[in-house]
């Protein structure tokens, strides 16, 4: 049977993994990575010998320089999170997750980069409730937008509704993969633009889903990409719609009604957290208690810097040290709860402070002593981050 000519070789490669990877594309997967972490990695290396040979860097220069890092660290962070999907022994929860609500969180979390980018996102949004894993949902929504988000050329559109019968949860991505001034374009152009789009983050768009029974399907077509993704277990009350199982106790732990995540299971992969110490020997401690879990870990030495980094996207979570706590502080907090109420802030103090999670404090601001970041770090992140998931 012939490939309609519409439908390029790059959809079909997008969508030609219903079936778990073989070792053959894990193969292909690494030798990808390679060359995104070697590409960056090369053109950083070529910007430091010029600066150490002329003693000399502009503006543009070093702007090239930290874009360069910048990619290279994407990359890994994203192998860690293939790595993870790779190693067999992900255990998965099944809960019963508000879709719309963990999408429109996501949206809203992500909206300061949308608009430095200048990219505007129409959202039509159907109330949808699914089973799945909120973690690996969690990380597959982020996924998505920082794969559209990095080849679209003018907006987004984010729709969700329910297949026909038998009705499905069905989330669409759609977006120009090329700038519309391109549509005089020599055909040769147009036909290589998908190829583009076949990124690490793609491939770990495609891994995740996979893992949690989501079929990923990409159409790649006079230059707009959609994306589809279909969740098989909705659920409601609706006809159509599978009823939600109800938890079964376990009678040897009546109080643990879903399995503890594996140690390797790193359900935080992907998440970002911001520390805020002008102490470096915090700054390491706080990084080295939570080095295991697979996050995304920025440090800055002020509140000031703090802000200023915020300013193009928002993290997941800020861990600071106490006596940071002054007017930049008071603003940076009600800059961000006004855009994101749930936000987590987490505050590291000196002395014997009792540790207590956000909603035990009456700013719902998480608090740790310093001594305590080895033991009680991992656990109260989990918590908080979470509350997001």
């Amino acid at each position: 049977m012939s490939t309609p000519p519409s439908q390029s070789a790059a959809a079909l490669a997008a969508n030609d993994m219903a079936q778990r990877p073989s070792d053959s594309q894990w193969g292909d997967i690494v030798q990808q990575l390679g060359a995104e972490i070697a590409g960056p990695l090369s053109a950083a290396l070529e910007r430091v010998n010029q600066l150490m040979s002329t003693g000399q860097i502009d503006r543009q220069g070093l702007r090239s320089l930290r874009d360069a890092v910048a990619q290279a660290r994407e990359a890994g962070m994203v192998s860690q999170q293939l790595s993870r999907l790779a190693s067999g022994r992900l255990r998965l929860s099944r809960e019963r997750v508000h879709l719309t609500q963990v999408l429109r969180g996501v949206l809203t979390q992500r909206s300061r980069e949308t608009q430095a980018r200048g990219i505007q996102i129409r959202q039509l949004l159907q109330p949808i409730e699914i089973m799945t894993d909120a973690s690996l949902l969690f990380s597959l929504l982020n996924a998505v937008m920082d794969w559209a988000l990095a080849n679209t050329h003018s907006s987004l559109e984010m729709r969700l509704d329910l297949t026909p019968w038998p009705a499905k949860a069905r989330l669409m991505c759609r977006f120009a993969h090329r700038s519309l001034d391109l549509g005089t374009a020599p055909a040769t152009a147009i036909a290589e633009a998908p190829e583009a789009l076949n990124s690490l983050t793609w491939r770990l768009i495609e891994q995740t889903a996979l893992t949690m029974g989501v079929l990923p399907l990409r159409e790649d077509e006079a230059g707009i990409t959609m994306l589809t993704l279909e969740f098989a277990n909705t659920v409601g009350d609706e006809p159509g719609l599978q009823a939600a199982p109800q938890p079964q106790p376990r009678p040897d732990r009546p109080e643990l009604e879903d399995p503890l995540p594996s140690h390797n299971s790193k359900p935080l992969a992907g998440c970002h957290l911001l520390i805020v110490s002008p102490r470096r020997e915090i700054r390491q401690e706080i990084q080295g208690a939570v080095r295991h879990m697979g996050l995304i870990i920025d440090a800055v030495a002020s509140m000031d810097e703090a802000l200023q980094f915020c300013e193009e996207g928002l993290p997941h979570g800020i861990a600071f040290e106490q006596s940071l706590r002054d007017a930049s502080f008071e603003r940076l907090y009600a800059d961000i709860t006004a855009e994101v109420p749930s936000f987590s802030f987490i505050e590291v103090r000196e002395g014997e402070q009792q540790t207590q999670l956000s909603t035990a404090t009456p700013d719902k601001m998480a608090r740790i002593s310093r001594q305590n970041l080895p033991d009680a770090l991992p656990s109260v992140l989990l918590f908080e981050l979470s509350k997001a998931l």
